[in-house]
């Protein structure tokens, strides 16, 4: 039991962190799908 609850705390944890440097690095939905003739 112990280690499931480790383990979806560690996904969470992972999770929120992939977010976070996706957008950082300019891969968020928006810039992505935006086209150049799109303001921003």
């Amino acid at each position: 039991m112990r280690a499931m609850l480790i383990a979806f705390l560690a996904m969470a944890v992972i999770a929120v962190a992939a977010d976070l440097a996706l957008d950082y690095s300019g891969f968020a939905t928006a810039e992505v799908t935006a086209g150049p003739a799109v303001r921003n």
